[in-house]
């Protein structure tokens, strides 16, 4: 067998592994669940889960998936470090695998490094132990208001610009249309990563 269909069907089963087993984690609700007259009781739906496939033989291949209930909504190519497979190594090693919990997520981020659509994670240990990764967000690269810029940072070239300092990194259409669907189905508490 191949190391690329390997890897297909690797990353294939460990996803719905993943998606299957994550069903029980609870989604944060829609905005539209806010509004819910005192006393009435919302519906509760399928649970909601975004899991992050990493790819050994191909980093900035790596995919980030949106799963409603078990049932696959959508699944976006993405990347993590600058191609690096160690976890603890400061700004090129991968996301490290595990739970992490969303902090905030917002399509108008204004960082000093991350500007437009951004979803901000919790600080974490790497595997070893020996280094807390912080500053990790699923993003882009685009202006704050979700447009491209003019400079190399804020404006999406191609290929080369899956690699990140250690965060999931999206195309700015895809991660829009991840922002419509999960403003639409309901935002997970956590992104899942898996290796």
């Amino acid at each position: 067998m191949s190391s690329s269909t390997g890897r297909r069907v690797h990353g294939t089963t460990a996803a719905v592994a993943v998606a299957v087993a994550l069903t029980a984690v609870p989604a944060l609700a829609p905005a539209a669940a806010a509004h819910v007259p005192a006393g009435a009781v919302p519906a509760a739906g399928p649970a909601t889960t975004l899991v992050f496939d990493k790819n050994p033989d191909s980093p900035t291949h790596s995919k980030l998936s949106v799963y409603e209930g078990g049932r696959l909504r959508a699944a976006y190519r993405a990347g993590s470090g600058t191609g690096v497979e160690d976890d603890c190594a400061r700004d090129k090693g991968w996301m490290p695998d595990g739970r992490w919990r969303i902090r905030l997520k917002d399509p108008f981020y204004d960082g000093r490094l991350i500007k437009g659509y951004a979803v901000h994670l919790q600080d974490m240990k790497c595997s070893k132990g020996t280094l807390t990764r912080t500053e990790m967000f699923i993003h882009s690269e685009m202006n704050r208001d979700g447009g491209q810029g003019s400079t190399e940072s804020r404006r999406w070239d191609g290929d080369g610009d899956y690699a990140s300092n250690g965060c999931v990194k999206l195309r700015p259409a895809d991660i829009k249309e991840m922002f419509r669907l999960l403003n639409r189905i309901g935002w997970p508490t956590h992104l899942r990563v898996v290796s």
